[in-house]
C-alpha cells in the first residue's frame, strides 16, 4: 500500500528545491502527505483495522514535526507549501 515508485518519483521531481534534492522538508513534507491521504482512503473501507490506523497517526506526528520545522526556519517557504498542498494551517 505504499506509494509506488513512479509516484514517489513525481512528488519529488514536483517539490525538489534543486535538483537531485530528496531530503528537503517540502519533500518531506509532500512525500508523507501522499502516504498519508492513501492510508485515509483505505481507513474508509477498512474501519476497524487499528494497525493502519496507528501507522497514519505517527506519519502525521511526523509531518507535523516538519511543518514546525520549516514554519520556524522560513515562514515563507512554509506558507507556500500549505497552499500548493492544500493543508488547513
Amino acid at each position: 500500500m505504499a506509494l509506488s515508485k513512479g509516484e514517489k518519483k513525481e512528488l519529488i521531481e514536483q517539490y525538489a528545491v534543486k535538483p537531485g534534492d530528496t531530503g528537503s522538508s517540502e519533500v518531506q513534507i509532500a512525500v508523507l502527505t501522499a502516504r498519508i491521504n492513501q492510508l485515509n482512503e483505505h481507513l474508509k473501507l477498512h474501519k476497524h483495522d487499528q494497525g493502519t490506523r496507528h501507522g497514519l497517526l505517527t506519519l502525521v506526528g511526523r509531518r507535523r514535526a516538519h511543518l514546525k520545522y520549516l514554519m520556524a526556519k522560513d515562514p515563507a517557504r512554509y506558507k507556500e507549501l500549505l497552499a500548493r498542498l492544500g493543508l488547513r494551517k
